[in-house]
């Protein structure tokens, strides 16, 4: 089964705070982009909204938000208040160095203005996002944006799409050996895809999808066996998977855990995202 990590942490909760919608993008950028997303929240206190780091490049528009946001190694946190909507594309990782007409390792970890990579046209489509009555019209806005400014698809560009795809689709790859050789490249040569075009190395794509579906199983109620759960991710000894885990997230898995079900029994059923 594909994985596309959400990188959501506590969601229990944090649907509580906001409503998150996705949708499919214009047919002409199903080959870019993954899909759009939608968020609103109307908050009478501030609320710190934790997110996992993930391969993909997003192009938001938010009030003081406008940017396109590098693929990530570190937790990122939004600190949401008052009454706020907007929208992101989160562009298929690997697919934006077509826009970007760089190598994407230029973006990892750093965000820019929308108009730096998109010109002119960025601030149009941030009027009319911002003018915007329905969830409609805000993605008709940045379909043509993306649509104006996209490029042909280099088979390079595919070949690293494809090279994600293949960690999504396989939790059993944990190695980067492992995934030269299902790609049927050297270990040098998907380092160099990597690099070139998602903006990370193939090991912390790796790794990420490790750490998400850690963060998942983790959150669930009926708590885990850590030694079991590090096996089934891959890490050879638990140290290690602890280590990683609390190296992203700030947090011990058993105090993330903990945490999470503290927060699912304070939780009512039924709250409505946003309330």
């Amino acid at each position: 089964m594909r994985r596309i990590p959400s990188g959501i942490l506590n969601e229990r909760t944090a649907r509580t705070k906001f409503t998150l919608t996705r949708h499919p993008p214009a047919p002409e950028l199903r080959d870019f982009v993954e899909h759009h997303w939608i968020l609103r929240w109307n908050l009478a206190e501030p609320h710190e909204q934790h997110v996992l780091p993930n391969l993909s490049v997003h192009v938001t528009f938010f009030p003081g938000a406008c940017g396109v946001y590098g693929p990530a190694h570190r937790l990122f946190t939004h600190r949401l208040s008052g009454r706020v909507h907007g929208i992101g594309a989160r562009i298929r990782p690997g697919c934006f160095r077509p826009f970007l007409g760089a190598p994407v390792r230029a973006l990892a970890d750093r965000s820019v203005a929308v108009a730096e990579i998109f010109g002119p046209a960025a601030a149009r489509a941030e009027k009319s996002i911002r003018n915007a009555r329905t969830d409609a019209e805000m993605i008709t806005a940045i379909d043509n944006l993306l649509i104006a400014c996209r490029r042909p698809i280099p088979p390079e560009t595919r070949a690293a799409a494809e090279a994600v795809e293949t960690i999504a689709a396989d939790p059993g790859i944990t190695r980067v050996a492992e995934l030269a050789a299902a790609l049927g490249l050297s270990i040098r040569a998907v380092q160099r895809l990597f690099a070139e075009h998602v903006g990370t190395t193939p090991k912390w794509a790796i790794r990420i999808y490790r750490l998400n579906e850690a963060a998942r199983l983790l959150a669930a109620p009926i708590q885990p066996d850590y030694a079991e759960l590090a096996a089934r991710l891959g890490y050879s000894d638990q140290s290690h998977f602890i280590r990683d885990f609390r190296a992203v997230t700030g947090a011990p898995p058993a105090e993330y855990a903990r945490s999470a079900r503290r927060l699912i029994s304070c939780t009512p059923d039924g709250a409505k995202p946003g309330n």
